[in-house]
């Protein structure tokens, strides 16, 4: 898989489309633009994630030989939502009252944890696409071209 294709798996994985909305950055916004909701609770984030996940078993069709690899990729999934839910939430609640300081820093704060919870995903997905057939191949690089394309399309 290219290591652009790889890249854009695993934004797709790691984050849903509250945090990259939070995580925008400020030459994006304009004066109009409400921004999301802060109270979003915990468990509709999880809810949305285990969603997410059960989606991606789905459409990547996870073998029964491949599920213990799926369970390793979920696990890095979990956690790096969670350790991004508390900076999504913090930025989230302040993004009116925040300086132009205080927005970089915030998003320079998710930015860090994105890319590190990238760089703790990438190995045991990985595996898992070392695992895949061909065909699951395909699927898996056609699917996750797609989601480039869309945000291409949406600029």
């Amino acid at each position: 898989m290219k290591s652009r294709n790889v890249l854009v798996l695993c934004t797709a994985l790691l984050v849903g489309a509250a945090t990259i909305a939070a995580a925008e950055p400020l030459a994006s916004k304009d004066s109009t633009t409400k921004p999301a909701p802060a109270h979003t609770s915990k468990a509709a984030t999880v809810d949305a994630g285990e969603a997410r996940i059960a989606d991606l078993h789905a459409k990547l069709k996870i073998t029964p030989v491949q599920e213990d690899l799926w369970s390793g990729v979920t696990q890095v999934m979990r956690t790096n939502a969670q350790a991004m839910e508390p900076l999504r939430k913090a930025r989230a609640e302040k993004a009116l009252t925040m300086t132009a300081v205080e927005d970089f820093t915030s998003y320079a704060e998710i930015a860090d944890v994105h890319a590190d919870g990238i760089k703790k995903f990438v190995p045991v997905f990985a595996a898992l696409y070392e695992s895949m057939s061909d065909t699951q191949k395909k699927n898996a690089d056609t699917m996750f071209r797609r989601v480039e394309a869309s945000k291409k399309g949406s600029r």
